[in-house]
């Protein structure tokens, strides 16, 4: 039995158009911006043919046991139209810890992308 997290393809966002890059920032009041976008350096063709259907992220404080997903954005225009998606999902978050931030994305033909960066 092959299980699903056998599955999750990983990789440098910036050479591989799949890969959710995430990048963050702390802002007023403790909060901290998060960014996870498929694209960045090499554009996704997000026709109904080919395309990203959705980024979610989670988080993972530290010595938590497991991750609490803290965002989840479906991207439903694929051409209709001539109207196209950026798949890119911007949330906040006030954390009392450290912790790891992970991206997961899911390609309609390249299956599962993952990603994570450390919140210190």
């Amino acid at each position: 039995m092959t299980l699903l997290t056998q599955t999750v393809q990983t990789g440098d966002w910036a050479n591989e158009k799949h890969v959710p890059e995430i990048d963050f920032e702390s802002v007023e009041n403790g909060k901290v911006r998060i960014r996870a976008a498929v694209g960045t350096e090499i554009e996704h063709p997000n026709t109904l043919e080919h395309h990203i259907a959705w980024i979610k992220v989670f988080f993972q404080a530290e010595g938590a046991q497991f991750p609490v997903e803290i965002a989840s954005s479906e991207f439903t225009a694929h051409g209709e139209d001539d109207l196209y998606t950026i798949p890119c999902a911007t949330g906040y978050i006030k954390a009392g810890k450290k912790g790891t931030i992970y991206a997961l994305s899911y390609c309609n033909i390249h299956g599962l992308w993952e990603n994570s960066a450390e919140l210190n």
